[in-house]
């Protein structure tokens, strides 16, 4: 990474470790709090803006936004290389383009159209979740070339300046092989590729496709808010622990990496 991207990346992750400060996971020095301290008081920086727009999970609920991606029911988008809970690609090619459509994590999948007429990318001022694709063919490679990302999308700490190169090539019957080429000179000091197998799955498997819906993230984050302003309350009421005392962003069971890496 450039000197500068890990300077907002360390200012995101000490604004993170900020609110757990008084939680018992840096009490307990999980490795949730690694880098972090524990102090007994709540942070003076709790009402603080993130230090970039959130896509991870903060110990707070002030505001929608405060979310992660997934409890917004909203996915990290481009390039994916496959949720903890698996995700799966159906590609459908036709005369006149090509559509993947992604089922990623519990719900929170994507269609995706790639232009392939040769027209060039949308207007810089044009910004979207997953970006603009425009694919041509080098043999029988799928070269797909991906830009006008929003401000708002985060590949570890790359926005609206990512860059990406797809190449797809079918290398048997049932194999696709998939090379992602990353590009952003504001964050990292050359491009870097990542490579993967993708195995054709069964006719059988392939009869139904459905649609993806979160529902889990439709209902469960108003409730998250809800429980947060519950909890506010009886602080004040002195029915409560202070909010910011417990940990809502990573005390998880089974959390054995350190999510804010």
């Amino acid at each position: 990474m450039t000197p500068e991207a890990q300077k907002i990346a360390d200012a995101d992750r000490q604004f993170r470790l900020a609110l757990l400060q008084a939680t018992e996971t840096c009490k307990l020095k999980s490795v949730a709090c690694s880098g972090g301290k524990y102090d007994p008081t709540p942070s003076s920086r709790l009402a603080e803006p993130p230090p970039r727009y959130n896509t991870a999970r903060m110990n707070r609920h002030d505001g929608p936004e405060d979310g992660a991606l997934a409890d917004r029911c909203l996915t990290g988008g481009l390039p994916e290389f496959g949720a903890a809970t698996g995700s799966f690609r159906r590609i459908v090619q036709t005369p006149g383009g090509i559509s993947i459509f992604y089922d990623v994590g519990q719900g929170q999948g994507w269609q995706r159209n790639i232009v392939m007429n040769g027209s060039p990318h949308l207007p810089s001022s044009i910004r979207q979740w997953y970006g603009d694709s425009r694919g041509h063919w080098e043999g029988n490679t799928l070269v797909v070339d991906v830009t006008n990302f929003s401000a708002k999308t985060n590949y570890q700490g790359s926005s609206q300046n990512l860059h990406l190169i797809e190449h797809w090539t079918r290398t048997g019957p049932t194999s696709i092989e998939y090379v992602a080429t990353i590009e952003d000179p504001t964050v990292w000091t050359r491009p870097w590729s990542v490579k993967q197998e993708f195995t054709r799955q069964s006719e059988e498997a392939n009869r139904f496709y459905t649609e993806p819906r979160c529902i889990e993230g439709n209902y469960g984050h108003p409730g998250l808010m809800r429980g947060a302003r519950a909890e506010e309350i009886a602080y004040k009421e002195g029915r409560g622990p202070h909010p910011a005392t417990k940990d809502n962003a990573t005390d998880f069971v089974g959390v054995e990496d350190d999510p804010l890496q």
